[in-house]
């Protein structure tokens, strides 16, 4: 392996981290988690949010029966230009995962070798340095118009509701799981995902035998094609990330993202001969850098796992089992690294350069990080892809026991409805059920704390795990506040019939909880996006200040508490 092999195989090594953990975990600005084509929301401004004046707001029984109407005369809702912003944000993300995608694709065995060959062809074909750099042009092109192409045509297919189906179904999420278990599968050598071979040849014969722009786009089809054994896995990883997020462009920025990286280096090479000559040569430091991606696509697996874990109220892949996973896998990619496995397609390593050294240490020490969230630790770095800390159960962490002891805790009920199945952060009490929420707030003279949160959301776990936990904030929420935790996206417990009513905003009746409390916050607050915070009083539910989304800053919302408890105390 040549000086320039081992550097490269680094940053490939290094990308694949940062795709798979940009991808999955460091997903913070993403606060809409749930979306639906056709909700419609009155836009107000912020200074009617908390008008204690506005006309008189129902209360929860007859929310229940008038949630068809829209937003109501308290006019509450959450600033259109921050939804925005998020939305802004998401779609970014989902942009430079696909970026890093199709940089990591370029990489793999079915396409790097292909370069040469196909810059000297389009050299050849075009009989000139000038019209060969046109035809590579049109070449990456069409490779960006074709995956493209495709991500709109799943957009098409699911729409955005159908998209956020994906990320809340205890369905989806099971199949997602075996989906990406069968790609790192595939990566391991085992066998290879690809098309039926009529179709490819077919294709493959229409690139040799049209002429003009028709011949360029079916070559890049056939690239598209004879590579999918390769980039099929990363694609599909880059589908499910792009689709869990529940936005209508994800898939097609997603895709965009990836085509782009992926022609650019064809074009490039076309453009600046230079630059192909200083590419590394192919050789098995390809194949280690797809098994490496395997051991991720294997951890990423895991993430899906537990949604589904979570959404169908299982309760076996607790925490411990999940960190438990990652640590194996870390420690089994450092082994592989430094020549202790050796799969089908791998190379012989006659030594263990120093790179590779480095690369497995980074893969053992992350393994470490994560042991002493074995006992409790935060492990902040998985926020919001390991399953919550409630799920733990042996926790060594000093004060997670602290809400016994505090102001909150005075007469709360032994047993909170639906408590078999849900429950509270770790150090709080909660609520899962609104009315019952709302009478123990009468009971105890203070204001509540709506939290409208899912199984499947990423930034209400971060909240949780991040700000929460910070005693500015866990203080002023289990001393001063009723803490209302509406999951937004449980299907499996079902409401009494008297609690069913039609909902013209989800155009469905809710006949679960999860559509219940939905139907609740878009129909109430003007949002279907979680986490959403409101700090209302228990007589009529009206914020005393406009409602939040997440805030990642602890002091930040630990003043937003306090401004709704300010008010609180100025309304008495």
């Amino acid at each position: 392996m040549t000086f320039i092999n081992i550097k490269t195989s680094i940053k490939v090594l290094v990308l694949g981290i940062i795709f798979f953990l940009g991808s999955s975990t460091l997903v913070s600005a993403q606060q809409a988690d749930t979306t639906f084509d056709d909700m419609e929301f009155t836009e107000i401004g912020a200074d009617t949010a908390s008008a204690p004046d506005s006309a008189s707001v129902a209360t929860s029984s007859t929310i229940t029966k008038d949630s068809t109407a829209k937003v109501d005369s308290a006019k509450v809702a959450v600033a259109s230009g921050s939804a925005k912003a998020d939305k802004e944000k998401t779609l970014w993300q989902t942009f430079i995962a696909g970026l890093v995608g199709g940089f990591l694709a370029f990489l793999m065995p079915c396409i790097f070798p292909m370069v040469p060959l196909t810059i000297s062809y389009f050299t050849k074909r075009a009989g000139s340095k000038g019209k060969g750099i046109g035809q590579a042009l049109i070449y990456g092109l069409s490779i960006i118009v074709i995956y493209v192409a495709f991500g709109l045509l799943i957009t098409v297919i699911f729409g955005s509701a159908g998209l956020n189906a994906l990320s809340a179904s205890g369905t989806f999420n099971f199949l997602f799981f075996i989906l990406l278990v069968v790609f790192a599968i595939s990566f391991f050598g085992a066998f290879e995902i690809t098309l039926p071979s009529a179709f490819v040849n077919k294709i493959d014969n229409k690139a040799d035998n049209s002429k003009g722009l028709l011949g360029i786009f079916f070559m890049a089809a056939s690239l598209a094609l004879v590579s999918f054994s390769c980039t099929g896995p990363i694609i599909g990883t880059l589908l499910v990330d792009a689709s869990s997020k529940g936005e209508l462009l994800g898939p097609a920025i997603g895709m965009f993202g990836f085509s782009l990286a992926l022609a650019l280096p064809f074009t490039l090479s076309a453009i600046f001969p230079g630059f192909l000559s200083s590419m590394p040569k192919s050789g098995g430091w390809l194949n280690s850098v797809k098994v490496c991606l395997g051991f991720l696509e294997l951890a990423l697996a895991l993430k899906f796992l537990s949604s589904a874990d979570l959404a169908w109220h299982w309760e076996w892949f607790d925490r411990e089992i999940f960190l438990v996973l990652w640590i194996v896998i870390f420690v089994l990619m450092g082994i592989y690294l430094l020549g202790g496995i050796k799969f089908a397609h791998d190379s012989d390593l006659p030594y263990v350069s120093t790179p590779r050294l480095f690369i497995a240490i980074l893969s053992f020490s992350f393994a470490m990080y994560i042991v002493p969230g074995l006992w409790g630790a935060p492990v902040s770095i998985l926020s919001g892809l390991a399953p919550p800390m409630n799920t733990q159960d042996f926790i060594l962490t000093p004060g997670s026991t602290s809400s016994s002891s505090n102001t909150s805790s005075v007469d709360f009920p032994a047993k909170v409805k639906h408590g078999e199945h849900l429950k509270p952060p770790v150090g709080f009490h909660a609520f899962f059920d609104l009315d019952e929420g709302l009478a123990y707030a009468k009971k105890v003279n203070k204001p509540v704390l709506l939290d409208f949160t899912g199984h499947t959301c990423v930034n209400c776990r971060r909240m949780e795990d991040n700000v929460w936990v910070k005693p500015e904030v866990g203080n002023l929420i289990r001393d001063e506040y009723v803490l209302i935790q509406l999951y937004a996206d449980d299907r499996n417990i079902k409401m009494p019939k008297e609690k069913i009513h039609y909902s013209a905003i989800l155009k469905r009746n809710t006949d679960d909880l999860g559509y219940w409390n939905l139907d609740l916050q878009a129909t109430r607050y003007g949002s279907n996006a979680q986490p959403l915070y409101v700090l209302a009083t228990a007589d009529d539910l009206t914020p005393m200040v406009a409602p939040q989304g997440a805030i990642m800053d602890a002091k930040e919302y630990a003043a937003y508490l306090q401004s709704g408890l300010d008010a609180f105390k100025n309304k008495k």
